[in-house]
């Protein structure tokens, strides 16, 4: 039990540091680092089929993958965000556009008022921190690992962050699930 309680203070720990390390990025370094997750990503979507993406809305310093799903959008894809409807629940996704409705959601982050359900093909998470096995750390809050457990047919995993969160490991748990690909300002990881 001790090794668990540890573990866990140490992703908690983590996930603390690499916050406030994309907090403290100097506004040039953000830019220079966007512009290559957003071509990394891009060329990615470009290559795997499916038509509907679900994305994220950006929070707390992360990449902002909605010009990149805006992009995607108009060349006929269904762009899709996620609602957190309970806190012990799987997001759902809604389809979304530039310019649609929007609500304050659990988190206050914004979700598409609209509640028309979408399942995706293709999933972008953002990433707090990561390791080489592809496995994801979040904020703790387990949504992403619930909505992944959940989705069936399963759908084609893409976790979007910055290089500096790679970690020797993040001590996955029974329910972390490794993603498909992860994409940096650095390289993809498949």
């Amino acid at each position: 039990m001790a090794e668990v309680s540890e573990r866990e203070s140490w992703r908690r720990a983590e996930r603390r540091r690499l916050i406030a390390h994309r907090l403290a990025l100097a506004p040039e370094e953000r830019q220079r680092c966007a512009a290559a997750i957003g071509k990394n990503l891009t060329e990615l979507l470009a290559k795997l089929s499916g038509a509907t993406v679900g994305f994220y809305w950006p929070i707390r310093g992360e990449f902002d993958p909605l010009p990149v799903a805006e992009r995607f959008g108009k060349a006929g894809r269904v762009i899709a965000l996620p609602a957190a409807i309970a806190p012990d629940a799987a997001l759902e996704y809604r389809p979304w556009r530039a310019g649609d409705a929007m609500e304050a959601g659990r988190h206050s982050i914004p979700e598409p008022r609209e509640r028309r359900l979408v399942q995706p093909d293709i999933l972008v998470v953002p990433l707090v921190g990561f390791d080489q096995g592809r496995h994801r750390l979040g904020y703790g809050g387990g949504y992403f690992d619930r909505t992944l457990a959940a989705l069936s047919p399963r759908p084609v995993t893409i976790g979007v962050g910055y290089e500096a969160a790679l970690l020797p490991t993040i001590y996955p748990q029974a329910h972390d699930v490794a993603l498909d690909f992860i994409v940096t300002e650095a390289q993809l990881r498949p």
